[in-house]
């Protein structure tokens, strides 16, 4: 049964396509059939930047299975790391010399 109920995000990220990277800018997950994968519904993402056209999509199909352990992986690697360390404005900054440690600020 599909449920046609779709979750869409803007997300900040990168892709790679057939074409190489992209930016990423906004995500769907929906509960579907999928185009791929063996199974008859699986949990599938859209990873998409829709100003840089169709080719800029990259498509995930997942079970519940993966798609509940993804999420466990997630979870597990963010907490790992010392918080903020993959934030955005955490990673503008460390772009920036000494922004990050606090040498420019005051």
């Amino acid at each position: 049964m599909c449920t046609y109920l779709t979750e869409k995000i803007e997300i900040d990220g990168s892709g790679k396509g057939p074409q190489g990277w992209f930016p990423l800018t906004h995500a769907t997950v929906y509960v579907d059939h999928p185009q791929h994968a063996p199974q008859e519904h699986t949990l599938n993402i859209d990873f998409i930047n829709p100003a840089a056209g169709p080719s800029a999509r990259v498509a995930v199909e997942l079970t519940e299975e993966a798609a509940l352990a993804l999420v466990d992986a997630i979870r597990a690697a963010l907490a790992s790391a010392p918080p903020g360390l993959a934030s955005a404005r955490l990673g503008l900054a460390s772009a920036l010399p000494g922004l990050a440690s606090g040498a420019n600020a005051g």
